[in-house]
């Protein structure tokens, strides 16, 4: 089995979470996203962030809005709907449980370290 397989399936497992967490307080440029996803180190490509935004987006969990810039194209920013508001505190709290119930796992089963 592959360490970066199971690794790469993790952080993909957790990034829409991640992003909704970028969006709750404000709203964002994908570049900003990628930006903040990778100084958490969970490193992202645009390939891999605008697909999500897009599923996001289409749920009903995501809006955008137009800005004009002034050194190129408009630019999209994010933010979450209300109904996107209201899955990511449900995420959150399903993410706390998760959360604590590996973590009670991983202190049951740590070596004995005074051997």
């Amino acid at each position: 089995m592959n360490i970066e397989n199971s690794k790469a399936q993790l952080r993909k497992g957790i990034l829409e979470f991640c992003v909704l967490a970028l969006l709750r307080s404000e709203e964002a440029y994908p570049s900003d996203l990628l930006t903040s996803l990778k100084n958490a180190q969970l490193i992202v490509v645009e390939g891999t962030l605008y697909p999500l935004l897009n599923r996001l987006k289409n749920a009903g969990l995501l809006t955008y809005r137009w800005e004009e810039s002034k050194s190129g194209p408009p630019r999209k920013y994010y933010s979450l709907t209300e109904q996107g508001k209201t899955f990511y505190i449900e995420l959150a709290e399903s993410w706390g449980s998760l959360r604590d119930a590996v973590e009670m796992l991983l202190e049951d089963n740590k070596p004995n370290q005074s051997k």
